[in-house]
């Protein structure tokens, strides 16, 4: 956690202390083979997860016990089944889907609030006290913990998970945030701005914020890794995603039981988590090295 806080900083002062945004990020980032690898592969699981009700070749709730555990390799089905005789390329692709969603709405959602807290902390300094001692609050509770108290409250399901990991995220983005923000703020431009008379809502819209972006989407990307392994490991313990609904976390918890007769319905699930966190870790780390002057040639 604390890697990926110092991680994300880093990238704000240099990227904040100019107003110009600087052109050509992508095509820097992938100049890397392992950066361009990440990037292609994460673009393949975003398009298998978009697809999967057209390119999956059952559907993922059909089964057929006739065809439970069933090895990879098997004729019809390459990946093999899961106990209830499902086709596990389907619910890989479906899994991957919902664990992509519940990924991305955890960190667009504590991503916003927590960017808006920050700004508000970095703006107005009279609040800014209050404002983090509360964060420091939200940062003592482990994601995990939220997802208990969520789920027991609200019941298990993926709008539970979600609503964890968004608090979970929030103190963290307002962290990076604020930081960010008040670099931007002691720049000169910034006093010519207020000697304009340009209102606070402006000056942050059209100054601050976007000089802001590059920390935060470097946040995000890198956040993005955790989520989905926090996200899986609360749907392993029960708490996100229900049967029969196919979830990467979800299915290696179902897989568990069938270890010694069938390791392909728990290992397979594991595979992808493994693949789709390393893969945005990565990408979070080049598009870090990509936004950082101080590494360019």
């Amino acid at each position: 956690m604390a890697s990926l806080t110092s991680a994300a900083a880093a990238a704000a002062t240099p990227v904040a202390a100019s107003a110009p945004r600087r052109p050509g990020t992508l095509k820097r980032m992938l100049k890397e083979p392992i950066a361009a690898t990440a990037f292609g592969i994460a673009m393949l699981l975003i398009l298998a997860a978009i697809l999967a009700p057209w390119i999956a070749p059952t559907d993922p709730f059909d089964n057929n016990l006739a065809t439970a555990m069933s090895v990879p390799g098997t004729e019809g089905l390459p990946l093999g089944a899961d106990s209830q005789g499902r086709d596990m390329i389907t619910r890989m692709l479906f899994g991957l889907r919902v664990t992509l969603v519940m990924g991305l709405a955890s960190v667009v959602l504590g991503g916003v609030i927590g960017a808006l807290i920050g700004f508000a902390a970095a703006f107005y300094r009279r609040v800014d006290g209050l404002l983090m001692r509360l964060m420091d609050v939200l940062l003592s509770f482990p994601a995990i913990l939220f997802g208990l108290a969520i789920a027991a409250i609200f019941g298990p399901g993926i709008p539970a998970v979600v609503l964890a990991l968004s608090i979970a995220t929030v103190p963290l983005m307002a962290r990076i945030v604020r930081g960010a923000a008040l670099v931007v703020m002691r720049m000169d431009y910034i006093e010519a701005a207020r000697a304009t008379g340009m209102g606070d809502g402006r000056l942050i819209l059209k100054h601050v914020a976007p000089n802001c972006l590059s920390p935060i989407f470097v946040f995000a990307t890198l956040r993005f890794g955790q989520v989905i392994l926090l996200g899986s490991a609360l749907s392993f313990l029960g708490l996100g995603a229900q049967p029969p609904v196919a979830e990467l976390g979800a299915m290696a918890a179902e897989g568990r039981n069938f270890l010694f007769f069938a390791p392909h319905i728990a290992v397979l699930p594991c595979v992808a988590i493994f693949v789709v966190v390393l893969t945005f870790n990565l990408l979070g780390d080049a598009l870090r090295d990509a936004l950082d002057p101080r590494l360019r040639v």
